[in-house]
Formats: C-alpha cells, structure tokens, sequence
C-alpha cells in the first residue's frame, strides 16, 4: 500500500511539473508554424503500449525545450470498429470508448497543449497502475475545472469528435496497423515509435537547431521492422497460428 501511495504522488507530482513546464515555454520565442515538426500519435486509451508512450517517452519532448519546435496532436480513437447507426465498438471493452470520448473531449473543451496533455497523462498513467476508473481525480489533481469535459461528454458533442476522430484515423495512408501508430511528417514510424525524437529532430529544417538534437545521433532510426509491443488492429495471421498451435499441444 505504501508503495502504491508513492507511485500516486510522484504521478501526481509530474503532472503538476508537467503544467509548470509548458507555462515555461509558453514565455519562449517560438518557431514560425512552417518550421515546426508535425508529431501526431493515433492511439486507443486502455492499449498498455499507447499508455506507456504517452507516460514514459513523449514527456522528454518537454527537456530542452524540444517542444518548441513540434506540433503535437493526439487522436484518441485508435482500434475501434464503426458499427450501424454512428455506433462503434472499442477493443478493449465499454471503459476504453469512455476514456477515448472523455479525452477527446479534453482535447476540444482546452485546445492549449499545456492544459490538455497534463490531463491525458494523468488519465494513462492511471490506466498503467491499473487504476483508470479513477480517472476523474486528475481534474482536482491538475486544479482542473470538470464540467467542460463532463458536459461535453454527456450532451452528444464527444460522440461527433468520436467520429471525427475516426474518420481521420480510417482515412490515414497507409492505414494503420496498430497503435500506439506515430506519425512525423506525414510518414508513420511503424514498430520503430520509440525512437520517434530520432525522427523528429531528423525532420526540423530551422536555423537553430534544437539543444535536445544535438545529443541525438541520427543515425540510430531504424528500419520499420523494428519490433516494439503494440496493439494490433487484427490478430497478425502468425501471431493467430501460434495461438492455434499452442492450444492444441496443450490437449495432447
């Protein structure tokens, strides 16, 4: 218990260091909008991989001041299927659709990154402690004003960006395969997202080069058959028959 107590504020915490840090680069002359490095993550809210991107490796966009230079967007929709009559069904169950909606609806009622992101970090890495149906303690967490999110969320407007979300997703070229599927520049990195500040700093055409590029060494971006865990769209036919296998040895 003591040590899950400790997890919660040092969470807790970081969010809070989080919103103090873009109140910090907010001040910084930033880069004209044709310079800045477009970075969107298409992910689902329950899938552990797209959680554990969005705890563990975009915050180090916020060390040095790399944000500076990318334009974030997260689209919250990911593996869910569209079903008859604008209904949709998400992979891991009714909480996931609820948490995509409620985040999707964060990311409409406070468009500001430094007011959104703390918020969606703070929601998965709930999900990572396995604790997200207490998902509603970031807003008092984060001093964060609820009913924007919640009326969004029960007056229909969260369903339209649902499926806004899901157009653009079903619309990506080449289609996704799974999530978390980031994108630099319109070019997925495929199994490779880990190494996505490689890309980021690979893909910035400004004059001043970002002091979190310059400890980057370019030449570590590998090919898109890197193997990262992820959460596939479909069962991969090999994965399946593996699957297939193992059952039946276990009846023999």
């Amino acid at each position: 218990m003591a040590v899950y107590r400790l997890g919660v504020a040092v969470s807790v915490l970081y969010c809070l260091l989080l919103r103090v840090s873009f109140c910090s680069a907010s001040r910084i002359v930033l880069p004209s909008d044709s310079n800045k490095v477009s970075l969107t993550l298409y992910y689902e809210s329950l899938c552990p991989f797209s959680a554990n991107f969005i705890v563990n490796y975009l915050p180090k966009l916020f060390e040095d001041d790399l944000i500076s230079v990318v334009d974030l967007r997260l689209v919250p929709w990911g593996n869910a299927k569209l079903k008859g009559n604008d209904t949709f069904e998400c992979q891991h169950g009714p909480a996931e659709c609820l948490l995509n909606t409620v985040e999707a609806c964060a990311l409409d009622a406070w468009p500001k990154l430094n007011d959104h992101f703390p918020f969606i970090y703070c929601v998965e890495a709930l999900v990572l402690e396995g604790k997200y149906l207490a998902w509603e303690s970031c807003f008092e967490k984060l001093r964060l004003e609820a009913k924007p999110v919640i009326d969004c969320y029960s007056n229909g407007l969260g369903k339209k960006l649902d499926l806004q979300y899901a157009a653009e997703t079903n619309a990506l070229e080449p289609p996704h395969k799974y999530v978390p599927w980031v994108v630099v520049d319109g070019q997925p990195l495929y199994e490779d997202y880990e190494n996505y500040l490689s890309y980021v700093c690979k893909a910035y055409k400004g004059a001043a080069v970002p002091k979190a590029c310059s400890g980057q060494n370019l030449n570590q971006i590998q090919d898109k058959e890197t193997i990262h865990p992820v959460c596939y769209r479909e069962i991969p036919a090999s994965t399946l028959s593996s699957r297939i296998i193992s059952s039946i040895m276990s009846w023999i």
